[in-house]
């Protein structure tokens, strides 16, 4: 049950009428916008894209030999198994999103990918923390461009300094990303490398919920 219930939280891409993507959304509320006949299936197969209605995407998931499935999820309903779709079109949603990426903690840790911007070791979230670059005692902001991701222990050896006066260099400059970083992370595995294409739309500033 528990991979049922983890395959229905499975991230799934949301394209708005003409086809710009505007959220990610779970496979729970997916399959409920392909039941109510509110959005289709886009499947990418040897670089085409292909739409499904919810009924033959349920006929198509029966046969599951024709998915990679290393790359795909499926669940098992009461009538029948249905393969997680990863991109869906709505029908009647022509706008765009209008959010800005939200500045917090888990962004910030997606954009410098978990890795300590002073000492280079990747680390798990729990041995983690932010660091204001300009320090706030010295008036430093919390700002895209001052926080960065830091070790305990490189956090310490810092304090209340900036990088100079601590003796450390920042391994990367920190910047406001263009798109959700946490999409970025997604993108770097084959599952969700057909993302790609409708990701690189410069309208792209959705928060990923």
């Amino acid at each position: 049950m528990s991979a049922v219930v983890s395959n229905l939280n499975a991230p799934v891409l949301v394209l708005n009428k003409l086809w710009m993507a505007i959220r990610v959304t779970d496979a729970r509320r997916a399959f409920s916008l392909l039941v109510r006949n509110l959005a289709e299936v886009i499947h990418t197969e040897d670089d085409s894209y292909y739409s499904y209605d919810f009924q033959d995407w349920a006929e198509l998931s029966q046969s599951w030999h024709n998915f990679e499935s290393q790359h795909y999820q499926r669940i098992q309903t009461p009538r029948m198994p249905l393969v997680v779709p990863k991109i869906i079109r709505l029908f009647g949603y022509d706008r765009l999103p209008k959010q800005e990426i939200k500045l917090n903690r888990r962004n910030i840790y997606a954009r410098d990918k978990s890795l300590c911007q002073y000492c280079g070791m990747t680390f798990p979230s729990s041995e983690l923390s932010l660091d204001h670059v300009k320090p706030r005692t010295q008036g430093g902001q919390s700002s895209w461009t001052n926080l960065v991701c830091s070790c305990v222990k490189c956090n310490a050896k810092k304090g209340g300094r900036t990088p100079e006066q601590a003796h450390m260099k920042l391994i990367r400059k920190p910047f406001k990303p263009k798109r959700n970083p946490a999409i970025s992370l997604k993108l770097s595995t084959d599952r969700f490398a057909c993302w790609q294409a409708f990701l690189d739309n410069a309208y792209w500033s959705v928060e990923l919920k």
